[in-house]
């Protein structure tokens, strides 16, 4: 209902009755609007994560390592529930901050982003792991691999078919990459397991 009729349209007294509830059951279980709308999201991006027999990391080289974690995240991004809620986003997170709030709160963005981090960190020089070079680095391949997809896959564009995602998922990790490699300055990244990355 939140993501269907928005943030603001959707009041307490129509979640009640559209889940055949009163208001006085509804506050016994929530506190408010923001409580609920908090449950959802984190509800809807627990939803969209990888079943627990999909390992996160997989492959031997840096490269085939985020190629792999970046189709997840992609394709967890271009699910219907998680294209409307970045519509809800876009279209009411000024009119409502607290809502853009708890999709930060929720943390599938800054789940993401921590996790890169640390996966960077392991195949950077040591004086560069844990700076704020490694989170910018992560934040930069998040927006690359998923904000034109999502954008196109939500009319401002041509959605792009699974050869397509591929295929971009594995360039912009591979532009990515080239660029990583000059942040971390000092020598190039040591691949996983003793692996090249290509």
């Amino acid at each position: 209902m939140l993501l269907n009729q928005g943030y603001g349209a959707t009041s307490v007294e129509a979640i009640a009755r559209r889940t055949h509830i009163s208001k006085r059951t509804f506050y016994h279980r929530f506190s408010s609007k923001q409580e609920l709308t908090m449950a959802v999201i984190v509800r809807l991006i627990d939803s969209v994560r990888p079943p627990a027999e999909i390992p996160l990391i997989e492959g031997k080289s840096l490269f085939e390592i985020l190629v792999h974690l970046g189709a997840l995240i992609l394709d967890a991004a271009l699910t219907p529930r998680m294209l409307a809620l970045h519509r809800l986003v876009i279209a009411e997170s000024n009119r409502f901050p607290e809502m853009a709030a708890a999709v930060v709160k929720a943390g599938g963005r800054e789940e993401a982003v921590v996790f890169i981090s640390a996966l960077l960190a392991r195949h950077a020089d040591e004086a560069a792991a844990g700076s704020r070079e490694l989170r910018f680095a992560a934040e930069q391949l998040l927006q690359m691999i998923v904000s034109a997809p999502q954008l196109r896959a939500m009319g401002l564009g041509e959605p792009m078919d699974r050869a397509e995602l591929d295929a971009w998922v594995r360039d912009a990790v591979s532009l990515f990459l080239d660029g990583f490699q000059n942040l971390s300055r000092r020598r190039p990244l040591a691949p996983a397991n003793g692996a090249a990355c290509t």
